[in-house]
């Protein structure tokens, strides 16, 4: 079993930044698919960035690319979204997710590919 938990979030002005964090516990997380989801009031979740366990190499949705930068620290067993630019279309409750079955070359775009998710951070970003 892994336990994911985040922290980091709060609120912030337009144009502000937030380094969200996700701690592992229970597994290491070295080879595990990471990912980033969002889920706004009355909106279904969706995905907002994966990482590769394999190079940390990381993908972005189109709404997040170029502001967003994920990242790891195997080391830490933790995972990190640094999120510069923010706007008020990014408010939502933030989660992390990890697979444990992972192929090397593989990002993760979609809920089901998950097996963990933490209890989510909560992002406001006033308009």
């Amino acid at each position: 079993q892994v336990q994911l938990v985040e922290s980091g979030g709060g609120l912030v002005q337009a144009g502000g930044s937030l380094r969200l964090s996700c701690a592992a516990s229970g597994r290491t997380l070295s080879r595990y698919a990471m990912g980033w989801f969002r889920q706004a009031p009355g909106k279904e979740r969706e995905f907002v960035a994966a990482i590769r366990w394999s190079d940390g190499n990381a993908y972005y949705a189109d709404s997040v690319k170029g502001r967003f930068t994920f990242s790891r620290d195997n080391a830490k067993n933790t995972v990190y979204l640094q999120m510069n630019g923010l706007k008020p279309e990014d408010t939502a409750v933030y989660y992390c997710a990890a697979r444990s079955s992972a192929h090397s070359t593989f990002w993760y775009a979609r809920r089901d590919d998950y097996d963990y998710w933490g209890q989510g951070t909560q992002v406001t970003v006033p308009s």
